[in-house]
Order: C-alpha cells, then structure tokens, then sequence
C-alpha cells in the first residue's frame, strides 16, 4: 500500500501563483499578452515494496528485501522498517532496503508485521507491510494448567459495571441502593449516555452509583476517579431520609465526605461529565486526612471568558464575547466586578425553586438540589456546581469559587494514619530523638527512581543508572548518570514504580504537609538502577553495590562520599562466590547491607540476602504475623512490615500493604504494596536513624546488637528463630541503643503501646490478637472493653501482662449493622484505647464480578490463552487446558469498563506471585497449585500539594489485552 505525500501539491501551486503575479501585464503597450509558464511538475510519492510474506521456524534468520521498491520520477533517498505488530526486535539494517532480524523462539506460533516506509528525494513517501509467520522449532507437549486467584474479603464490584459478563443489578436509584458492608472496598464504574466503551451502558448511560451502608460517627468515604483527566464524578452522602448531609465535587481524582453521626446511609458516585472507573473507600477516622475545605464567599464566581484574551483577533474576541454573554444569561450569573480583558466576579442568581435560571443551571442535578435542605449547604453546591459547568464550557477560560483567604496550618503528613507499619515499628517514639540526618545516606540499588515526586524532592543525592541493556532500562541508552525510574512500554504488567516506593519508606520527606513520611525522613537517598520494570541482572546489580560502596565500578566514577546503607528489595539470583566476595569486601568498608528475604514463602535461601554479612529481612502483615508470602529460614535475622493487600485488619477501607510514594497513570501519587521488598526498606530506615546519632556504629557493633534484642521486639519463638530472625524492628529500642552507643544514658519512658490502633474484624473474623508492649517498668493491670460483645484475655504475657491478647467478637443477638467499641489498657503508664469495628453479615457477599485470566508468553510478548471466573463457594477458581509447554507468565484482573485492557486504575489486578514482582512458570508438566492474590490496586493523589503532581513519561506500559 502506497500513500501520497500530504500538502505537496498545495506548496507547489502557490509558488506558481506567485511567478504569475510578477509576470502579469508585462511587456509595453499593444501587443499580445505573454505565454503563462508552464506549471509546474507534480511529484509522484515512491511505492514501497516490503516482499512477499513468510513462513519461518523460530530461531531463523529472517531476511526482509525492500530493493523492489521505485520512484517514478526520482529517487529514493531513505528507507525505515519497524515492526508495527508483534514482539520487539533486534532489526539489522533497519535503515536500508535490506534488513534482517531473528525470529524469537517460541512455544506457540505467532505473527510478526513489519512495516517498510520510503522516501523520495522530493520528501514524499510510500509504505508497504509485510507479514512473517512463525511456527514453533519443534511441536511442544501439551499441558494443563490450573489454580485460584484470591480476592480480599473486604473488596466489592460496583453491581452495574459496563462489563457485560458481569452479573447485574441496577443501582441506580436510591430505592435500589446496592447494600454493601463496612469497611469496605469498591471498584465500579458510571458514565453518561454517548461515553466510554461498548458495554451495557454505552447508549443508555450509568450516571448514578448508590449504596446502602451502616456507618459511624466520623468515618470518612473517599472516592478515587481513575480517568479524572478526561471524565468527572462526584459524591454524595444521604441519610435515612433523603437528604444529602454531605458531598464532595471537587475538579480534580480525589473526593471525601464524612459521616456526622451513627446511623444507615445511602452513599452516591454520581457521574457528572464522561466515563471513569473509580474505587470507593469507606472505613475507619484513620482514612486520607484531606485538607480542609476552604470556606468560599457563596454564589460568587471568578471567571475569565475566552473572549477576554486580547491577543485574539478583534472577531474572534466578539464572538467568545458574545458566547460567554449566553451562557452567563443560562446559567444566571450577574457581574459583580471585573471586566473585559480580565477576570470577572459573577454572582449567582438566588438557588430558589422558583428560579426557572438556577434549575436550568442544576441541569439534569436538579433532584440532588430538593435533598440539599440546609440552606447553607445548598449555596455552597450551587456554588461548586456553577464553576464544574463553567469549566466544562469552551468559552470559558478559567472559573474558579471565590474563597476566604486566611492564614491555614497545613496537617503534616496527609497520610501518616495509614502508614500503620509505623506504629508496629514504634517510629513515633524514635522520632522524640532523631528523624534522621541529611549526612547519612541510603542507597537503594532497584528500579530506580521519580526524581520529581514531591515527597522526594531535596531528598536526593547524586545516583547513577547502571543498566547495560537499552531494551530493559527503556530510556534509550545503557548506563549513565541518570537514574530516573522509565516505564517500559513492552512490559505486560502494571509498573508499580518499585524503587521509587522502597526509596519513600526510606526517607520520604516528613513533616512538609504532604503525602507520607519515610522513617529516616532527615536522611539522604542514593538511587541506583540496576532492575528494569520486572528484570534486571546480577552483574547490573554488583555494579551499583560497587558505586555505593565507593569501589570501582563500570561508570568510571564514584559517588561525593560512600552510602553508609545499602538496600537490596530484590532476588532471584542464585549463589554467587563472586557475589559473596563484594559484599563481604562491602561490610568490610564499614557499609550496611539490608535486603528482602523473598516472596516465595520457602525455605529454600534467597540471594543476596542469604550472603553472610547482608541483613536479611522477612515480612509481617498488620497483625504482626508472618506474611504468607515471606520466605523463612535459618539466614532470615530480622522482620518487619510487609503488609497484605489482600487484607484490611486495620479497618480504614484501603488494604493491609505498605502506602509508600508511587505514580498513578501520569501523575504522582502514592500507592499500597507488599513483600519483603517492602520490608527491608523499613530496616534500612531504621539503621539510618541509629547512623544519625552515632555514625560510628560498624557492621559488627549492628549484629551484637541484633543479638542482644536491643534492635527489635520478642516475636514467634523466644531468641531467634526462622520466623522472624530475633523478632520484629523497633525502632525506639534501636535508637536508644545508639544512644547507648555513645555514652548517653538512657532512661526508658515509661510508656505501653500496641501493635494495632484499629482491629476491624469486617463480618467474618470472630478472632484477633493484638501485642501490648511496654518500656520503662510499664506494667498492663489489664485489659477491658467498653462492649458487651467485645473481649480480651491474655494469650501470651509476661509477669508484667506484656505481651499477646486475643480479642474476640461475640455477634449472637446483635442486628444486622456495623458496630464500633475501644479496648482500654490499664497500666501505670499512659492511656491507650484500641479502635474496634465489627459488622454483622446483612450486605453482599465480597465479589469482584468476572476475573479475567491471561497467559502471557514474554518471549513473544503475546497473551497465548484466556479464560474467565466468577466467585463460587468463596473461590475463584480457573483452569486453561491444552497448552504448549513453555515459560509464562499469569495475570488476572476485571474489566469494568469493558475497554478489553484488564488492570485499569479502579479495576482489580493481580499476578503470579505479585503484580509489582511477576514470576515466570515454566509450565513443562500439568499444574493445579498456581495460587495468587488479586486487589484493587488503590493510588491515593497527595491533597495538599502545590507543586506540580505530573510525572513525566509513559504510563503504566501494555498490559496484555483481553480478547473480545
């Protein structure tokens, strides 16, 4: 296929147009006019000619012949092929009429296009297309595979998604609210009529989202509107009613309202421009700390009209002149102030029903205005309500609510009640001594790093980026100075930006209003990238540990000063002597080496964190139990956080995984992950405080302090064991030990402490622990409730009642509800309470609707087989049959927007082990035990930031595509 140069034709028309003009009338007097030239020639655009297509085996050389290809009245002067569809090659010669490339071997057979385009030597192109077939070397056996993917029990679908596989139920109407239960996550989906994909409600449209809900006093409901860039959608809150007592239409991802008193609610995402997805949160006070809203002057507007830019051309200026005039006269905005050329000061025409002006502009959300009874209220809506139109409209250049200006405190640290890790590290009585110091430095040998995030801005010092292959770091080049952390666009799953997150657990900057903080937030990172999204090598890896170190290294440089800490959130290599020999010569330079123990829940050791001389750091959820998926064994010498995304104990309606900094789609944000990735960087921060009191702690003074339990709290076992190493991080202990260290004495504050500040025992779980720790001489007298369906006992403690209590549920005679009640810990030190929420069943079932099951092959970048799920009997089960023996990857995940792409934000998504850390499956034999969690993947935007949240770069890198 040939196309023809596009606007050619038109230059040389115009330059012939011209020629005439100078010429005309020309000559003198009387005589005959003069020939008009000739015009000029018409290029003709080359036809490109890619060869016949092939049928290859996999491994062959491939050659591609383009000499076929001609000009018709010139010359070509540049030849291109690229592959338009099919995996990434390696093509030689890509820039002449010949290439070649090898075809990947593969266990399926797959197709390859390639495109050759041409150009002549008048700038005009063709292009042609050719179509390689690639059938496997030889026939591979045929296998089966099967498994389960886990949901979590607090997580729900939207009844109504435009997923047709999905069961249905409208929720469209308060009378048909969806009841759900709380806390609880939701995924869903609304849209009007004409927007978003094909699916169930592409036509008709699903503008409103409803559900009944039991709630308490002061929790909070947030919404996340995954496509906020090109959709809008807002939430409300009703009460028994009928009547909207809260609601939340901001501009932008993030929406909150909070509940005023117990009772039962109706809570409504109402979709007020295009299609999104969105995840819904309800939980526990402990939720996203959004800034306080700014009180605003109600019914005035600030606007500036298109017409107003006196740049424009005087006709361009009238007519948006005049377009803003209608739309001021519609919507019943009277100017107040300001005039042409600049802003505006609008009022809005009272918000009464007699006002036919003000329904007009409440539009299709006049029935929302008769449930705004409180008068205040309803002008502050109209208010909102008149800016989110004015916005929408292209006469209009800006709007925005006149707001009251006074001089605000910013709460510290939005999101510091759900780093719930924090508190089981007892960080806030370390912090009493140290947040760290700007001279110690972590360097984070991973993925690299967002330097732009607003967490992590003055946090850095120079890195480097030490991978060799252009293809896994996917920014154009092999090592260089620049660390920046690329999405690469041929990677399958979504890219969690790991080392961006293990670099905020770290030393996130804390204490600026913002976000979250890291637990050396004073300190310093080093980033160094060695890993590409999912891959990277061992000799990458030792190039960066040789950087941090200050040894030679293939950069040719070396870092300002050596880190004093290095973390290692990755594995899979095996034992290396030569690897052993670096971090043995590492620790001999005095430098910590802190990596994860492995997600593999095995024994088998993992490396680098099995090396002698490396801490290694295995997992806990948020009961301080170990992670399902943490390795063990005897190298294992410490544990922390680690979290549970499949989980939420803590109650506050987003999962059980670490919250660490992140990206979201384009821009930054904050995410939940688990694994020892995450746990290790927990430790790393923690060694950073100790380095900020007393730099001359070495490697030796930190194992005899490990040793002694000066480092950690008693868990599993008493001493070491291959649970927990000696027990779990503790932060407070280990900063008094470096307190110690330099002479200073100590004296412990007599304090308790637990391990949890919430407990939500959902409607399920009858049973939970919770550990009572104390320093000081504390002693716990006891522990009591506030509920008569509420206990505690001790299951395991010491002479002073330190230790371990269960706490149990009793839900015999109580209604169908959500219940809320404290634990109180007496002591002779200070007060505690325990957060409790308990839910007797009345609401669905947990269900994420129909899961998708995608086999990837990564040698051929191909989704090679599909099938679908739905809960039954509380699993998730799937199988695909008949498969050629090979090496894979899974994945899972819904569609609620019916794009045929799983894992958009506001849908769930999983992989096996992790979606952050995929594992290959060499699938040689029939396999029934691939067994995997999937969650809502939940990215929390920071509230209060003012500086500018876009990353740049692709975004979350192709997913496989689900089939139609």
């Amino acid at each position: 296929m040939t196309t023809r140069a596009s606007g050619r034709t038109g230059l040389l028309l115009l330059s012939a147009a011209a020629l005439l003009a100078a010429c005309g009338g020309g000559g003198g007097g009387g005589g005959a006019p003069a020939p008009a030239p000739a015009p000029a020639p018409v290029n003709r655009a080359p036809s490109a000619d890619a060869g016949p297509d092939q049928a290859v085996v996999g491994g062959d050389l491939v050659d591609l012949d383009g000499s076929g290809s001609s000009d018709p009245d010139g010359s070509i002067s540049s030849w291109s092929w690229t592959v338009s569809e099919g995996p990434e090659l390696e093509l030689s010669g890509a820039d002449g009429p010949r290439a070649s490339f090898t075809a990947p071997s593969s266990s399926n057979p797959y197709e390859v296009v390639l495109s050759l385009t041409v150009t002549d030597d008048d700038g005009a192109s063709g292009t042609d297309s050719i179509t390689i077939s690639v059938e496997p070397l030889e026939e591979a056996p045929r296998v089966n595979l099967a498994g389960r993917v886990v949901p979590s029990v607090n997580q729900v679908l939207d009844s109504d998604t435009n997923d047709p596989a999905n069961l249905y139920r409208a929720n469209d109407d308060p009378a048909d609210a969806q009841p759900v239960g709380n806390p609880v996550t939701i995924g869903g989906y609304v849209n009007l009529p004409g927007t978003g994909a094909e699916g169930r409600s592409r036509i008709s449209g699903d503008s409103e989202d409803f559900f009944a809900v039991s709630l308490l006093e002061g929790q909070s409901i947030t919404l996340l509107v995954a496509d906020y860039l090109d959709a809008d959608a807002d939430l409300y809150l009703y009460d028994d009613s009928g009547e909207i007592v809260d609601f939340s239409i901001e501009f932008g991802e993030l929406e909150q309202v909070s509940v005023p008193a117990d009772g039962s609610y109706t809570v409504n995402v109402s979709a007020f421009a295009g299609a999104t997805n969105y995840t819904l949160a309800i939980g526990s006070t402990a939720s996203v700390a959004a800034a306080p809203r700014p009180a605003l002057v109600p019914g005035e507007v600030i606007v500036r009209y298109r017409g107003d830019d006196r740049r424009a051309e005087a006709e361009a200026r009238r007519k948006a002149a005049r377009a803003a005039e209608d739309l001021a006269i519609n919507l019943g905005l009277d100017r107040v102030a300001g005039d042409s050329g600049r802003e505006r000061l609008l009022s809005l025409q009272p918000a009464g029903t007699g006002s036919p002006r003000a329904r007009a502009r409440q539009g299709r959300a006049a029935a929302k205005a008769d449930a705004i009874t409180d008068p205040a209220r309803r002008q502050n809506w109209e208010t909102l309500l008149a800016v989110k139109t004015l916005r929408r409209d292209p006469a209009v250049a800006s709007a925005a609510p006149n707001y009251r200006r006074e001089p605000l405190a910013l709460p510290n640290d939005e999101f510091l009640d759900l780093q719930w890790h924090f508190t089981q590290l007892r960080l806030p009585t370390a912090w009493d001594s140290t947040t760290g110091d700007p001279g110690i430095v972590v360097a984070v040998v991973d993925t690299g790093i967002l330097s732009g995030h607003p967490d992590l801005a003055g946090q850095l010092v120079d890195g480097y980026d030490f991978i060799r292959d252009p293809d896994v770091a996917a920014d154009g080049d092999g090592i260089d100075p620049d660390p920046e952390e690329t999405a690469n666009p041929t990677e399958p799953e979504p890219v969690a930006f790991h080392g961006t997150h293990v670099a905020g657990t770290i030393a996130a900057r804390g204490n600026n209003g913002i976000g979250v903080a890291g637990v050396a937030y004073s300190s310093r990172l080093m980033p160094l990238r060695a890993l590409g999204a999912t891959t990277g090598t061992s000799y990458d890896v030792a190039q960066a540990v040789r950087y941090a170190a200050g040894l030679p290294n293939d950069s040719g440089q070396l870092p300002a000063r050596p880190a004093d800490i290095i973390n290692l959130s990755l594995g899979g290599e095996g034992f290396s002597q030569v690897a052993q020999d670096l971090y043995r010569e590492v620790r001999d330079a005095g430098i910590l080496l802190v990596a994860s123990a492995g997600n593999e829940g095995s024994d088998t050791p993992s490396y680098p964190a099995a090396y002698d001389g490396v801490i290694a750091v295995a997992a806990v959820d948020a009961q301080r139990e170990a992670a399902g998926y943490s390795n063990f064994g005897p190298h294992i010498d410490i544990a922390a956080p680690g979290g549970d995304t499949s989980a939420d104990l803590t109650g506050d309606g987003f999962p059980d995984g670490v919250l660490s900094t992140g990206r979201g789609g384009e821009d930054f944000a904050y995410t939940f992950l688990q694994g020892t990735s995450m746990a290790a960087p927990h430790v790393s921060g923690m060694l950073a405080l100790m380095k900020s009191i007393n730099p001359d702690l070495s490697p030796a003074d930190i194992d005899r302090l490990l040793q002694d339990g000066d480092l950690t709290s008693e868990l599993g076992a008493s001493g070491r064991d291959d649970r927990f190493g000696y027990g779990l991080a503790n932060a407070s202990r280990a900063v008094n030990a470096a307190l110690r260290s330099t002479g200073v004495a100590v004296e412990e504050p007599r304090e308790v402490s637990a391990s949890a500040r919430t407990l939500n025992f959902g409607s399920l779980l009858d049973s939970l622990q919770v550990d009572i720790a104390g320093s000081g001489g504390a002693v716990v007298t006891g522990v009591g409730s506030d509920a008569p369906w509420l206990d505690a006992s001790p299951e395991a403690t010491d002479a002073d009642g330190l230790g371990r209590y269960r706490v149990t549920v009793d839900r015999a005679g109580l209604d169908a509800g959500v219940y809320s009640a404290r634990l109180r810990v007496e002591s002779n030190a200070n007060p505690l309470l325990i957060d409790v929420i308990a839910s007797v069943a009345g609401a669905t079932q947990a269900d994420l609707g129909t899961v998708y099951i995608l086999l990837y092959e990564p040698a051929i970048d191909t989704v090679v087989a599909q099938t679908s799920t739905r809960l039954a009997d509380g699993d998730y089960d799937f199988a695909i049959p008949d498969i050629a023996a090979g090496i894979y990857q899974l994945f899972a995940g819904t569609d609620f927007d019916n794009d045929l792409l799983i894992c958009d934000p506001g849908e769930a998504c999983g992989a096996f082990l992790t979606v952050d850390q995929p594992v290959s499956i060499e699938a040689d034999g029939d396999r029934d035990d691939l067994v995997f969690p999937i969650e809502y993947q939940v990215t929390i935007p920071s509230v209060n930031a003012t500086v500018n949240t876009r990353a740049d770069g692709p975004g979350d890198g192709g997913l496989p595509r689900k089939q139609p």
